[in-house]
């Protein structure tokens, strides 16, 4: 290694702020898991900081650019999705929504960031930061009266939907954690019963879905014998759950239940949409704009802001394209972790990561959470981090 000090031994200018930009980037990070269970504003925020930090040094070092493969099809989706915008018809309307595909880049700025021991780091900061969310949601049920359809646990957030779905991946890398980590195993099984409790509580049954379809994933990975406590720790669930949750999460099968009627008029108001609009869909932030002009004669509400169904929106709102590259991502991101987890390596993160895209699939095919920004950073990070772990030439220049 060539020696950079200068004359005096002292590092160059140059060498220190990339140092200090390493540092700042890295913290910014930090903040950023632990933060998107909080406030939005505050985790937006702190990821800004972070890409500031990695675009400087990219500058400053003459790094390359570098991100996992399934990060290809996310620019492609992101593509296509400005076309759609373009094509939409209120192009202001559908551009404005297109903000949220700076997201995207969480995936080259946690796999810069995020290397060797930090993605640990990472899980437990975001174990951490959803215990202490989780257990203000408690709080919230038992003494705050939250504890109905009407008025539902949220945290501090803005919607029941979004911290149940933000829990939900915690619970998944937690369990991973318990399952298959090496270190800070103890510390994820104490916090676990308030992540699931918070979870139950929040009356949401896509985010149940998601969590059960998850602890499947991990169980059967560990052991497919295992499998077998899934029921039966759903059964002691539902014996000592009030009878108020109970009803809620059964009414899942309930195909006369009005919210479940409203989701199937909405998969056929969506065939509407993308029978009308094939290649680029109605246009981004579209779907609310013109419920009415597809509105199904079964619907129950007169209208949604969305379809409940991650393809099914994307495919309406963006066209067919779109969802083949939106597939393009999923099967890459599952593929690669599979290969992680056959050649054992960074096998809890791979599990995690596995575990958190099965819940976001299942859930999905409810609940539109791939739109959902706070979901969408936690998600992007958690499935960064094990490749992201295994880096060590973060100082590659060109």
């Amino acid at each position: 290694m060539a020696d950079t000090s200068t004359p005096d031994g002292t590092a160059p200018a140059a060498t220190r702020a990339a140092v200090r930009l390493e540092q700042a980037g890295t913290l910014a990070l930090f903040g950023m898991a632990a933060a998107v269970h909080f406030s939005i504003a505050a985790a937006q925020s702190l990821f800004a900081v972070s890409a500031f930090c990695w675009i400087a040094l990219i500058v400053v070092r003459g790094e390359r650019f570098s991100a996992p493969t399934f990060f290809w099809p996310l620019a492609v989706l992101g593509g296509l999705t400005l076309v759609s915008a373009a094509f939409s018809p209120q192009p202001g309307v559908s551009f404005a929504d297109t903000k949220q595909l700076l997201l995207f880049l969480i995936v080259p700025v946690a796999y810069r960031f995020a290397t060797t021991t930090r993605a640990s780091t990472m899980v437990t900061i975001a174990v951490s930061a959803a215990a202490a969310s989780a257990a203000y949601g408690i709080f919230q049920y038992s003494l705050l009266d939250y504890n109905d359809l009407g008025m539902r646990v949220r945290g501090t957030l803005g919607h029941w939907m979004t911290y149940s779905g933000l829990l939900m991946l915690v619970i998944a890398i937690a369990l991973a954690r318990i399952l298959f980590g090496e270190r800070d195993r103890v510390w994820a099984a104490l916090v676990m019963p308030a992540l699931t409790v918070a979870v139950v509580v929040t009356f949401t049954r896509s985010a149940l879905v998601g969590t059960c379809a998850a602890a499947a994933v991990l169980l059967f990975l560990k052991d497919f014998r295992l499998i077998a406590l899934l029921p039966v720790a759903i059964a002691v669930c539902f014996t000592v759950a009030p009878t108020s949750l109970t009803d809620r999460y059964i009414s899942i099968f309930d195909l006369t239940n009005a919210t479940n009627r409203d989701r199937l008029a909405m998969l056929r108001e969506g065939q509407r949409m993308v029978r009308a609009h094939p290649i680029v869909g109605v246009g981004p932030n579209m779907v609310e704009h013109l419920y009415q002009e597809y509105r199904d004669s079964g619907a129950v509400q007169e209208i949604n802001p969305h379809l409940h169904n991650v393809p099914l929106q994307i495919a309406a709102e963006r066209g067919l394209p779109a969802l083949v590259a939106w597939l393009w991502f999923v099967a890459a991101v599952l593929l690669g972790l599979i290969r992680k987890l056959r050649a054992g390596h960074e096998v809890a993160l791979s599990a995690a990561a596995l575990a958190a895209m099965t819940s976001m699939l299942a859930a999905g095919l409810f609940e539109y959470n791939f739109g959902d920004s706070e979901f969408l950073m936690l998600l992007l990070l958690i499935i960064t981090l094990p490749a992201a772990a295994g880096r060590t030439d973060t100082g590659d220049t060109a």
